[in-house]
């Protein structure tokens, strides 16, 4: 299932990314134990004593296998020597090694020849697998990126998909790389500025826990995140009660919707089940503001892309609202929407445009100059787009080409 998608600025990413370092033997324990740890938390309390211990065995068999892997991380250099030392061996020709061999030759025409170049049963020399590999790992200033939130089978992933040549026949569109992520991801957004880093790629990631993630996307096979914006301090549990405590201004409730600030490159705000928007300072981590939402969930969150402090929501209460953050004391301007909300997006290239996503499959345009006062308005949107058959989770703009956007992973070409 994919659950979200968007485009990154193209020339934004590395164009050769980096490969992170593997995970200690103390850090490889610390994640099997958290994620058993949340599982534990998450059963049936009506399950038998037995399936508990089972489990607790499976943990103990995980934290095994990830110690195992990290004492061969940790020996990778000393496995590579012993691999170079018996290939100079040659043990695969060692009962033929006196067959055919001159004392005093030069050694060509032996069995054993100095370089590929003077092999005669070597066609093409020039043919290397591992630089072919490297050449697919290099992403072009001109490339397209979409960054994909997707689940498979019982794991999660961000996969980062480049497409060449977009907008010619000779189009072609592949996975780079992928980053697995320990939860069901709802939002993303991309981001580039981060605590201690003045530039950089990162994607913010919402999903069922009430924390935010933040993973860079020029690092490859990566295993935790740069930073997480709030979520759970601590767990108990006595008898059949469970307390919860929460880290401070963090969100209660699944993360259902993000939005990265542009003009203003440290602020992103989030939209959360809890009924609540909050506003994050990603350079100093913190939460700067929160708004309540008192009619029901919040699915989405959109900061306009001209006027910085404008901000869109929507809710499950079938609404769209438009605050502007130099009124704090202003409710407001809403709109009435036919389904629940399931994603919003300003259009890049024409301002006073916004496009919302639906559960019914439909995507709807308002224009934001029809607002003619602080209680709902009723009036028609510019345009109505049938989609889908099924939920439109996520919309997104290339900002690089006007009016192409992305629904779920079909390209549409959108006329206004």
């Amino acid at each position: 299932m994919i659950s979200a998608i968007l485009w990154i600025p193209i020339g934004a990413l590395k164009a050769e990314p980096t490969i992170a370092e593997p995970p200690s033997k103390e850090e490889i324990q610390d994640i099997i134990t958290t994620i058993a740890a949340s599982t534990a938390d998450s059963e049936n309390e009506e399950e038998a004593g037995d399936e508990r211990m089972n489990d607790a065995g499976g943990a103990v068999d995980e934290v095994a296998r990830a110690l195992n892997v990290a004492d061969a991380l940790g020996k990778a250099d000393k496995l590579d020597d012993i691999a170079l030392g018996l290939k100079e061996l040659d043990m695969e020709h060692y009962d033929d090694e006196d067959e055919g061999v001159e004392v005093f030759s030069s050694r060509i025409g032996d069995l054993y020849y100095p370089s590929n170049d003077l092999d005669p049963y070597i066609k093409d020399k020039n043919d290397d697998d591992d630089s072919e590999e490297l050449e697919d790992m290099i992403i072009n200033p001109t490339d397209s990126v979409v960054v994909c939130a997707r689940t498979e089978d019982d794991f999660s992933l961000l996969e980062v998909h480049i497409l060449e040549d977009v907008g010619t026949s000779e189009m072609n569109m592949y996975v780079h790389h992928d980053i697995i992520i320990p939860t069901f991801s709802l939002s993303t957004a991309w981001l580039d500025c981060l605590q201690g880093r003045e530039k950089g790629n990162f994607l913010a990631v919402g999903s069922m826990e009430p924390s935010i993630e933040i993973w860079d996307l020029d690092v490859i096979d990566v295993v935790q995140p740069c930073m997480v914006l709030g979520g759970i301090l601590e767990k108990k549990k006595k008898g059949k009660k469970k307390s919860i405590k929460y880290k401070d201004d963090s969100h209660t409730d699944s993360v259902l919707g993000l939005a990265w600030n542009k003009a203003l490159r440290n602020v992103l705000a989030s939209a959360s089940a809890d009924k609540r928007v909050k506003i994050w300072d990603v350079a100093t981590g913190k939460c700067e503001s929160t708004m309540e939402h008192q009619s029901d969930k919040v699915l989405a969150v959109a900061w306009h892309h001209h006027e910085r402090e404008i901000l869109l929501s929507g809710s499950f209460d079938h609404t769209v609202v438009l605050r502007d953050g130099r009124m704090p004391s202003h409710p407001g301007y809403k709109w009435s929407i036919t389904a629940d909300v399931e994603s919003l997006a300003w259009d890049p290239h024409t301002y006073p445009y916004f496009v919302v996503s639906l559960e019914d499959g439909t995507i709807k345009c308002f224009d934001v100059r029809t607002a003619k006062s602080e209680s709902t308005s009723d009036l028609s949107s510019t345009f109505t787009l049938h989609a889908h058959d099924k939920v439109v989770t996520s919309v997104s703009y290339n900002v690089s080409a006007p009016n192409v956007c992305i629904f779920n992973i079909l390209l549409l070409q959108v006329k206004l």
